[in-house]
């Protein structure tokens, strides 16, 4: 319970649909069994038409929430490469995704209910508020209202907000961060975090306590509304069990935010 009687909960998300033609890289199934919303990969940076399709479905038979996971147009740097993309382009680009994934979410009975940028745009979006400011021109050019999943005090939330849009904070589980509360970049040391029991105690705590450890041993105040699991990483799947069933053990109801 928290200080004011209810139950203490939070989402639990991962990367899906990250494949393209015959290469395969996240096991949906088994994730979707695990998580409550999924970032789904809507061709940019990884992800086709029929992988698109296939992981709206399953998400749907099982009521997970279906989030559009937007990239720079980048699959041969899986979106993780820094681009200079215009404000109008990149704007056009994220209602692109978001209508594309939107069009099969819809044809399994549901819809995109909120918005999440993926690797680089995910970063730049940090700090730079034309970035931000476009990606949430395109998120309201999609039409309707998606929640704007991302790190809590971004530009991006706060461009969402001017805009009239619902922000929900995200916390990542199995990612390195820098004392001012960003992310730790990939290509840095300690970026990622491989061991499954430092990240189920630290998922654990994050929703319990609202708090991280810093890679310098800061501790941080980190109030999340969803806690992610990457799922390209090694044992993703298993991982993200282990995480739900911490959670659950801890008294803490795992539930889309959205």
């Amino acid at each position: 319970m928290d200080a004011t009687g209810s139950t203490m909960s939070i989402d639990l998300n991962a990367d899906l649909g990250e494949g393209f033609g015959r290469w395969l890289l996240t096991h949906d199934d088994a994730l979707l069994d695990c998580v409550t919303s999924a970032n789904v990969a809507c061709g940019f940076h990884a992800g086709d038409p029929l992988t698109m399709r296939r992981v709206c479905e399953s998400a749907a038979e099982r009521g997970v929430a279906i989030g559009a996971q937007v990239s720079y147009h980048d699959l041969a740097g899986f979106g993780r490469r820094t681009m200079d993309v215009p404000a109008p382009e990149l704007a056009a680009e994220v209602a692109y995704q978001i209508g594309a994934l939107d069009l099969f979410a819809r044809a399994a009975g549901t819809s995109v209910s909120y918005v999440k940028p993926h690797g680089a745009l995910y970063n730049r979006c940090v700090h730079d508020t034309v970035q931000a400011t476009a990606v949430v021109e395109g998120v309201r050019l999609a039409g309707g209202t998606p929640s704007v999943l991302g790190l809590p005090g971004s530009a991006l939330h706060a461009a969402a907000t001017h805009a009239g849009l619902p922000v929900v904070a995200e916390a990542f589980a199995d990612r390195g961060y820098h004392p001012d509360g960003t992310l730790v970049p990939r290509t840095d040391p300690g970026a990622l975090l491989d061991d499954p029991e430092h990240v189920v105690r630290r998922a654990v705590t994050l929703a319990r306590e609202g708090e991280l450890i810093a890679n310098d041993g800061t501790t941080l105040r980190v109030r999340a509304g969803s806690l992610c699991v990457h799922g390209d990483t090694p044992g993703a799947a298993e991982l993200a069990r282990r995480v739900r069933v911490a959670l659950a053990d801890a008294g803490i109801t795992v539930r889309a935010f959205a």
